[in-house]
């Protein structure tokens, strides 16, 4: 099979897509075309939220039904242009004290990171150099729980967030659950993040022990939420904003309102989750719900 390649230049950045007919979603027939289309439609709402963060990408060279692979580093033949930023990663599985992180700051970059299969992007909650700007609460339904439920949970932690003057931002996950996203300070470690996080779970899970569990154990997940506080752990990263995920169809995490929460909780709009598409229409309907993400917030309670 010949492989096609095609020079491009955008905003000034010499690089090359190539493969634009492959299918990267079999059951759709969604190519690689299609997800680079995609994301650089997506661009303007997407590229500040992974502005000055180190990206994690997650390969599928050969569509979601093929093998992939998590990577963090710059691969061999990244562009001079492509920002990079050495981190150090303690505990590396492959025994690196750094790595040399790929940043997306601008269009070229994110491109480049497309045509290269990168269907997920992740990234941390602190910013290079930086100590936590957000606070991440990942809500994981346990079947028969479903995102339905998870919209109840969300509301309570919306309004427990609120008592210690937090706002919670909501966005789907892309695949079965959800995120709260919270503007912090970025004047505390995320130990100190993660400990508040933590609590907050605790205390809604004694609360509503039948619904809600903030326990990492699976057996106890069947019909709960499970209130993730962990993703604030420094060494962890969550789906960004607007990213495509790896399910039959391209799905992908999608900023809400606290009415469709609501709604959704209450059983008079469906849960579900929205593909690429829809997310392109919601954007050009409501710009990006998530604005109030890049100013700094309050800090979190110590106490």
């Amino acid at each position: 099979m010949v492989r096609q390649r095609y020079a491009v230049q955008i905003e000034g950045r010499d690089l090359e897509v190539s493969n634009l007919d492959k299918v990267m979603y079999p059951a759709v027939g969604f190519t690689k075309g299609e997800v680079i289309d995609y994301y650089t439609r997506i661009a303007p709402v997407l590229l500040p939220h992974l502005k000055d963060r180190a990206l994690t990408r997650i390969r599928y060279p050969n569509g979601v039904d093929g093998m992939h692979f998590f990577e963090k580093n710059a691969p061999g033949g990244t562009p001079s242009w492509v920002r990079l930023e050495t981190l150090p990663v303690p505990g590396s599985t492959k025994d690196r004290e750094t790595i040399d992180f790929v940043v997306v700051d601008e269009l070229a970059t994110l491109v480049w990171v497309a045509n290269l299969a990168s269907l997920e992007l992740h990234t941390p909650q602190w910013r290079i150099g930086a100590d936590p700007d957000l606070l991440v609460v990942d809500l994981d339904p346990g079947a028969p729980a479903a995102l339905k439920e998870c919209c109840g949970v969300a509301m309570l932690m919306r309004d427990r967030l609120a008592d210690d003057g937090l706002t919670a931002y909501p966005k789907t996950s892309g695949k079965k659950g959800m995120q709260l996203c919270v503007p912090i300070s970025g004047t505390q470690d995320a130990e100190t993040v993660s400990g508040y996080a933590k609590r907050v779970a605790e205390e809604l899970s004694a609360q509503v022990p039948g619904s809600i569990t903030a326990k990492m154990a699976k057996a106890v997940r069947p019909g709960k939420v499970f209130i993730d506080w962990s993703q604030n752990n420094a060494a962890k990263t969550t789906v960004a904003p607007y990213s495509l995920r790896a399910q039959d169809s391209p799905t992908a995490s999608t900023p809400l309102t606290w009415d469709e929460v609501a709604e959704m909780a209450l059983g008079s709009e469906p849960a579900r989750q929205f593909g690429a598409a829809e997310v392109l229409e919601r954007v050009e309907a409501h710009g990006d719900l998530l604005a109030d993400l890049l100013e700094p917030g309050p800090a979190v309670p110590t106490r």
